[in-house]
Formats: C-alpha cells, structure tokens, sequence
C-alpha cells in the first residue's frame, strides 16, 4: 500500500483540488508527486471546477470538517475533535451523524452538502396575518407544526401565501413565542392528578454511568440568550399507573409533552424524546438538562442518535432546572 502523506498535506490537497488546481500542478506545488495527488482524492473525489463554499463563523468551515475528518480515521473521540476545533461536542456529533457516521464521513461532502442547505430558497416567516390566525387557531386546538402545515396545502391549495412549512412555524414559536399561548402549554400540562417524582438518594446513586453534570454546560445554556437548550423532567400521574415526560426550552418556556403509554423505562423514554424533537431544526435543540433519575440510564445512546449533548443536575438541587420546576 502507498505510503499515505501527512493529514496537514493531505487537507491542501483537498483545497487546492476544490480551487480547480490540476494534479501535476498540485503535486508540484506541495512537493509531491501526482499519484500521491490521485490517491488522496481517490479517497475523497472532489467535484471539478471551483465550487468552494465560505461559510459564516458560526458554521463549521472547510478546514474544521476536514479536522474532524482526520480525527475520525485516527480514532479519535468526538470529544477530543471537538475540542481541538473548539467546537460543542453536540456541533461534531451532529455533522458526523448526518454526513455517513464515522466510517462513511467525507469532509468534501459534507461541506458541500451544507452549502446546499444554506443556499437553497428559504421559506418565508409567519407574516400574513390570515396565515398567522389559521396557524395560531390550529396550535390552540394542539395540532402539531407538521399537522398544521400539511393541512394548509389542503385546504389553500392555490394560495402560496396561506403555505409555511413545519419548520418555520417552530422557528416562530421558538424565536418569537411569548405571552398566552405559552401560558396555556402551561396550564395544560400541569391539570390533572399529577405530581413531582420525588428522587431519593438511594433511587438515584449509581445509577447512571458516564454523567456530564451541570458545571460542564455551554455559558450560553445559562443565561438563556440562544434558544436551543432544554430542561427535562418526568411527572408520575396518581398511584403511579401512568407517567408523562415534559422537555421546557429554557428561552422562551415552550413545552413539549412526551407521551410514555407502554412505561417510562429509559429505553421508552429514549424513543419519546427522540420523537419528540424529530421535527425541530438542529439549532434549536442544543443540550438537555435532567435530574439524576434512571430514566435517562440511555442518556449516551441519545445524544449519539440525536447529536444532543446531555447534561445531569447535582442531586437534590431541582432550581438546577428551574424552567422546569
């Protein structure tokens, strides 16, 4: 097998190709021969002409995606990537989930990939005021997003202003969701006989492996500034024959209910907030926090599904998660 070039080289390899450099040229340039050139683009091939894409700070950029490239081949864990970039860990876990996992991860790809999104026509905000009306009826009589954005390519068939997609009507509730239909969530969720699980310390010692707790969170996370950062939490219903989970947004307090008909074992739990945050956009789910109960004993299996970092209270401290208390 021929001896592979340093990763440094192999990365402006990469670079040089994305610019349109021929091989001999790129060879040339970095000291190496072309069928070195071929064979680290053999392993990646790279789309002819200059089609290189310069995204925000706030995005993952080229040479940090060909970072977490070479992290991956070395064994590498997300955490140490992520902190050689100096990115969250739930930013790394994401992008590797979406672009092929560890052993199918292309940085090329990938940054490609995320040009795409970003360039493609973006669906207008909530700013027709019939639309906003229809949209808002139909979140009071607790349709979902997806529900409510299907059911107006129905029912408006040859109107476009009367259309929004799932996605922006959560866009609208996160950024901009304030006053009474907050105040309703709340209301429904706390009706009913049901009550706070009380956590021992002989229930929740032991139970968990591999917490991150609390005092690790992103500052962000605490001062509520950047949507994106939930608290959790597990409410028994009388006789403790039912159970419903709850995850607040610690932003702007909007709710979503998990619904545990079959238990609240941690692998059911698991399945209900997985489902629960499907529809939303990557930056709006950041971390969760949640006590140390053992519902969330598959906390690690989560964040690797869903690239959300999760974070553990110290035991008996509930004002840790004071949105949701």
């Amino acid at each position: 097998m021929p001896k592979r070039l340093a990763p440094e080289v192999e990365r402006e390899v990469r670079r040089l190709a994305a610019k349109g450099h021929g091989l001999r040229e790129i060879g040339r340039l970095l000291a190496c021969s072309h069928h070195a050139v071929t064979n680290v683009l053999a392993r990646e091939p790279q789309p002819a002409g200059p089609q290189e894409w310069n995204p925000s700070p706030a995005r993952l950029s080229r040479d940090e995606r060909e970072e977490i490239r070479a992290g991956l081949e070395r064994g590498e864990t997300l955490t140490a990537i992520a902190g050689r970039i100096g990115r969250a860990v739930s930013t790394v876990s994401r992008e590797v989930a979406a672009n092929g996992g560890r052993d199918g991860y292309k940085a090329w790809h990938s940054h490609q990939e995320a040009g795409r999104r970003a360039r493609r026509p973006k669906t207008p905000k909530l700013a027709h005021p019939p639309l906003v009306a229809t949209v808002t009826k139909w979140l009071e009589q607790w349709w979902s997003p997806e529900q409510i954005a299907n059911r107006l390519r129905a029912e408006f068939p040859d109107d476009p202003m009367m259309w929004v997609s799932h996605e922006t009507i959560y866009q609208s509730l996160f950024v901009q969701g304030r006053g009474e239909l907050r105040r309703e969530l709340h209301r429904c969720l706390r009706t009913g006989r049901a009550r706070r699980r009380p956590r021992s310390r002989i229930e929740t010692r032991g139970q968990i492996p591999d917490m991150v707790m609390i005092a690790e969170r992103p500052a962000e996370a605490e001062d509520r500034a950047v949507p994106g950062h939930w608290e959790g939490d597990l409410i028994i219903g009388q006789g403790g024959r039912s159970a419903v989970g709850t995850l607040v947004e610690r932003t702007t307090r909007y709710l979503l209910l998990l619904h545990l008909p079959d238990g609240r074992e941690a692998t059911k739990v698991n399945e209900a907030m997985k489902a629960a945050i499907a529809g939303l956009p990557d930056e709006l789910v950041r971390t969760l926090t949640w006590d140390q109960g053992k519902e969330m004993s598959s906390h690690a299996r989560f964040s690797v599904d869903t690239g959300v970092a999760v974070y553990f209270c110290d035991p008996h401290s509930p004002w840790q998660r004071g949105s949701n208390e």
